[in-house]
């Protein structure tokens, strides 16, 4: 039996390549023989990274930055030499991953930290940028990165916007003169898991303000600083980029990287497929197994497993996906051909008792289900 094992990282326990190896443990203990194919996978999200390092073997680097709050800290990238290609993972500068629970900040932490690994993308060399922009802490419009590439956003008064989203409110110019020229001799794809817009219902304040520790009264500002940025950069740019898709994504940096940097957005569970031959690897396999933290409604838009079932539907092999939890809409995911799909917990457990548990509970989890598929091919 040939299996495609390609899940996601788990969040706050397991990374994708940690996730795919408790499968494989828990195959083996079934089936000793099985070929399994260990393809981890990511969305743009955290760990996005480290999944493409270990695929390409680009070289590790490391560059001092800003976190969302600015205190210094040392972030990782990656470089390919001979395609002068960066791989950059926003939330290694400015991701949640960096906050303490009691520090999120939405109104004040900076998305600057992102513009520094930019910036140091481009002295290396690099004619292109490959960014992924999930796990921000940030609701700022993507300001702060602008800031460290030069950009000079100024208030009334002729003086820099305070960092974080809620300095949005304040600015009355932007002055492009300063941003960093080496920006239009270089490509950026970004790769997002969401298709949010900056503003409104769906935008980056109202949805994700409130992960990032926002209050309804900090949604609120949070809100009109977003809007009043998106008005301010039509009028200087002509065009409306709030609207666009994946705007909103990143707390609004995906609205600053396309208005900005010219930069395109792209699903980024696709691209990663793309960039480790997920679709050649699954060639001819009798099964995939895939999973993430949660499955829900949400996952159809652009999450690792949505990508997974695109290549496996149009070579007709099933999917299994395991995840920590079942959440609504899940169910949607059948009519995109997924075969079935399992959470890890199979009684009471605190989220704290199932993320120090992850490994063995994936392992076992896989292990039954396989038991279960071996009944059925003895048959």
């Amino acid at each position: 039996m040939k299996i495609l094992i390609a899940p996601d990282a788990f969040k706050h326990s397991l990374s994708a390549a940690e996730a795919a190896q408790a499968m494989a443990c828990g195959i083996r203990a079934v089936l000793p023989n099985a070929e399994l194919i260990l393809k981890p996978m990511a969305d743009g999200g955290e760990g996005t990274l480290d999944v493409l390092l270990a695929a390409t073997g680009a070289a590790p680097r490391q560059s001092t930055v800003q976190d969302p709050l600015g205190r210094n800290i040392s972030a990782r990238w990656g470089w390919l030499a001979e395609s002068q290609t960066a791989l950059l993972e926003l939330a290694e500068a400015c991701g949640l991953m960096r906050l303490k629970p009691g520090e999120r900040d939405a109104c004040h932490a900076s998305s600057f930290g992102c513009g520094e690994l930019i910036r140091a993308a481009l002295d290396a060399g690099a004619r292109h940028i490959i960014l992924g922009i999930g796990g921000s802490a940030c609701v700022d419009g993507g300001s702060g990165l602008l800031q460290a590439l030069g950009a000079r956003l100024l208030t009334a008064q002729g003086k820099p916007i305070a960092q974080g989203g809620a300095g949005l409110a304040e600015l009355a110019h932007i002055h492009l003169a300063d941003l960093d020229a080496r920006l239009k001799q270089v490509t950026i794809e970004v790769l997002c898991d969401v298709d949010n817009p900056l503003c409104g219902a769906q935008g980056a304040a109202t949805v994700f303000a409130p992960q990032k520790g926002a209050n309804a009264e900090q949604v609120a500002r949070l809100e009109a600083a977003l809007s009043h940025f998106a008005e301010l950069t039509e009028s200087v740019l002509g065009e409306d980029f709030s609207i666009r898709p994946g705007s909103g994504a990143a707390g609004g940096a995906g609205f600053a990287l396309q208005a900005f940097l010219s930069a395109k957005i792209v699903p980024g569970a696709a691209k990663t497929a793309e960039i480790i031959h997920l679709d050649k690897a699954m060639q001819h396999c009798d099964l995939v197994i895939s999973g993430e933290g949660c499955l829900d409604a949400q996952t159809l838009h652009g999450k690792t497993l949505s990508g997974v079932l695109q290549i496996a539907r149009r070579q007709q092999i099933p999917v299994i996906a395991l995840a920590g939890s079942l959440g609504e809409g899940y169910q949607a995911l059948y009519h995109q051909g997924l075969t079935a799909a399992f959470s890890l917990v199979s009684g009471p457990l605190s989220l704290e008792q199932a993320c120090q548990n992850a490994a063995q509970l994936l392992h076992q989890r896989t292990q039954d289900i396989v038991r279960l598929l071996s009944l059925f091919k003895a048959s």
